[in-house]
């Protein structure tokens, strides 16, 4: 691969920057702020998201869109969900060429209820997709960055585009593997934060690990139920982009979906906890959307409507844990099918 950009210049955009420009691939990284482009080529830093870390002298950032994509042939889409279609909309008044598209965000856009891919092949033209490849897994960018062994998924309906950024992304220290349930791989990755919230809430409400347990066994439930409904292969959740995703998000004090969900157990309201958190919980608006979705397949997701009610409604974080724990008695085993 010739030039490669990575549009959004967070943590974790930033970190897959880091493994392109490692690779020996020209690198590219686009932010809509001027002042961090030039933090970044000048000082080889991001202190905002990555303090501490230098970035590689051959990774380069500008602020200007229109340059960062003007000889690219594959494009890393990593802004926050809300962000992609206008994003997409400004790329689409001076791309005129195919390029290969790849993304790496984790939502459901509330409302239209459009995986991300599909926002992306609404937003874009047909002239100008090669093909969408979505990059997912558990995979906290503060971990990547120190080289520590990580392992996510290149999935697309396109199984030689897959293989064509897995070649791109792996290395010693960044294995992937490729995949063609595309649904199966984004409602894992979108779905998992949500649950992420839960678990944090559980461990501000001091519930230790038995409850956090049962959250990530029975959000992997829900997840695996609504995922088939729409048409994933159930495999799909049991791997990297589900029980995996599932597992880091709802432990890890890397995961801003865990830290947001711990604030609001130990009482914060929902906004104070979003200015706190300074960056995008992804988890809050898929929250809205995963309630939409089990609504329209008629699929129960307890802990999602206990979670929705919370952040939506005002509903006690502990009061909505004892109902969730006083439902009606039924079987593990066939709540899966």
């Amino acid at each position: 691969m010739g030039n490669v950009t990575v549009l959004g210049a967070g943590s974790w955009g930033t970190a897959l920057a880091i493994v392109l420009a490692e690779n020996g691939h020209n690198t590219l990284l686009w932010t809509h702020r001027e002042n961090q482009a030039n933090e970044i080529n000048e000082k080889h830093t991001n202190q905002q998201y990555l303090p501490e870390i230098m970035l590689p002298n051959n990774l380069f950032a500008t602020s200007n869109l229109e340059e960062a994509v003007a000889t690219s042939e594959m494009v890393v889409v990593a802004v926050p969900t809300k962000a992609i279609r206008e994003v997409c909309e400004k790329m689409m008044t001076f791309l005129t060429r195919k390029v290969l598209f790849v993304h790496v965000s984790k939502g459901i856009e509330p409302d239209s209820l459009m995986r991300i891919s599909e926002m992306l092949e609404e937003s874009l033209s047909p002239t100008v997709i090669e093909d969408i490849v979505v990059l997912s897994g558990p995979s906290h960018a503060e971990e990547v960055v120190l080289h520590h062994p990580t392992t996510i998924t290149a999935a697309s309906s396109n199984l030689h585009a897959a293989e064509k950024v897995q070649d791109l992304f792996m290395n010693q220290y960044f294995r992937v593997y490729t995949n063609d349930d595309v649904v199966g791989v984004e409602l894992g990755g979108a779905l998992k934060n949500v649950i992420a919230l839960a678990a944090g809430i559980s461990d501000g409400l001091d519930y230790g690990d038995n409850a956090k347990a049962a959250l990530i066994t029975r959000g992997l439930a829900e997840i695996t139920r609504l995922g088939v409904k729409m048409g994933g292969n159930p495999f799909t959740f049991a791997g990297l982009t589900g029980m995996g995703d599932l597992i880091v998000t709802c432990t890890s004090v890397h995961s801003r979906n865990w830290r947001a969900g711990n604030l609001l157990g130990k009482g914060m309201k929902l906004e104070q906890v979003l200015d706190e958190m300074g960056m995008v919980v992804e988890g809050v608006r898929t929250t809205k959307a995963a309630y939409q979705l089990s609504l329209k397949y008629e699929v129960p997701m307890p802990i999602t409507t206990a979670l929705y009610d919370i952040l939506f409604n005002s509903k006690d974080p502990k009061v909505a844990v004892d109902e969730l724990m006083i439902r009606m008695k039924k079987r593990e085993i066939d709540d899966l099918h």
